[in-house]
């Protein structure tokens, strides 16, 4: 009995706090758009077949509607390109191709888009590769889209870490004054080391001059409940870590009310980038929708945007199996 009456509480918790596009930048625009539009967003399409062969992918254009109908106002387009790219790091013109189909068709389901480079694990692994490749990917990127709507963000990377971290500022300048060439308003989305954790922001060193970025961090803590069962990581065999009590929500609070306090002090806007709990642990789907809940409503209360990770594959919103939303964590995110 008491395991049902903390499945009740948790869903009591959710209920209480429930080649250039053809798209061509409008000719009034001078500015970036306000980086608020990227308020509601998920992750999309970064471990599905579409990059490889579009025949087989999971993901389909009709997806892109039903993300908008549910609320979210954008997507994070997940992109691993270092394998699409030749000897001379030139990206392969298919990959392309079905890169601007995506962010094509994601326009013209009404919602704007955040093009992510993810070979995060790559880049720690073998810096000075990714100090080719990283900015050869955004010397072809940025130009391509130069004349697409302020809708269409650019993430530099996902999650630098590890062996990054000593050199992310460095590169990141690097980075961003490749963009700028062709890009001088675009908004640019940067974040810290450590996997974008929210307590390296201090570290992060942003020009002063460009108020065109969105700052992101990632946030799964607590880390022992979010990746419960998760085969990447060292607690694989783990499993009742709960979720849901006064001390958990107080921690939430605490965390995004210290990245609040960064982000007045250096009048930059922020975005949650990811956040959610892996749905293959075994743990209650009530008790994970109440996590994705607590967090949403965090960010929002603070003024951060947010993308949920992600659309399907895993932490799912979308379940591909049934063709439907998994609608505890769809109402959780968007009540």
């Amino acid at each position: 009995m008491a395991r049902f009456r903390w499945i009740a509480a948790v869903a009591a918790l959710i209920v209480s706090a429930c080649t250039p596009l053809a798209l061509e930048r409008p000719a009034a625009s001078a500015t970036a758009v306000s980086a608020m539009q990227f308020k509601r967003g998920v992750n999309v399409l970064g471990y599905d077949p579409y990059w490889t062969d579009p025949s087989k992918a999971r993901f389909q254009w009709r997806h892109l509607a039903e993300i908008k109908r549910a609320g979210f106002d954008h997507v994070r387009l997940v992109v691993f390109a270092f394998k699409f790219m030749d000897a001379q790091n030139r990206l392969d013109t298919k990959w392309l191709e079905r890169l601007d189909a995506a962010v094509r068709e994601a326009q013209a389901a009404g919602l704007g888009v955040i093009v992510d480079e993810h070979d995060f694990d790559t880049c720690a692994k073998d810096v000075p590769a990714c100090r080719v490749k990283l900015p050869a990917f955004w010397r072809q990127i940025a130009p391509r889209y130069a004349s697409a709507p302020d809708s269409i963000a650019f993430e530099l990377l996902n999650e630098p870490h590890k062996a990054l971290d000593p050199v992310w500022n460095d590169m990141l300048a690097e980075l961003l004054g490749i963009v700028r060439q062709s890009n001088p308003t675009r908004t640019v989305v940067v974040g810290p080391t450590s996997w974008n954790s929210f307590h390296n922001l201090p570290t992060l060193r942003l020009p002063e001059g460009d108020r065109n970025l969105l700052v992101t961090f990632h946030y799964y803590d607590p880390f022992r409940f979010t990746h419960q069962g998760a085969s990447w990581t060292d607690m694989v065999g783990l499993r009742g870590v709960t979720f849901g009590s006064e001390a958990d929500l107080a921690q939430i609070r605490k965390d995004f009310d210290e990245v609040a306090a960064w982000a007045r002090a250096n009048n930059r806007p922020i975005l949650l980038g990811e956040f959610g709990a892996y749905d293959k642990s075994g743990t209650p789907i009530e008790m994970r929708a109440a996590y994705a809940n607590a967090v949403a409503r965090e960010a929002e209360l603070h003024g951060f945007g947010w993308d949920y990770w992600q659309f399907d594959s895993d932490f799912i919103v979308w379940d591909m199996q049934k063709n439907g939303w998994n609608e505890p964590i769809l109402k959780a995110l968007i009540p």
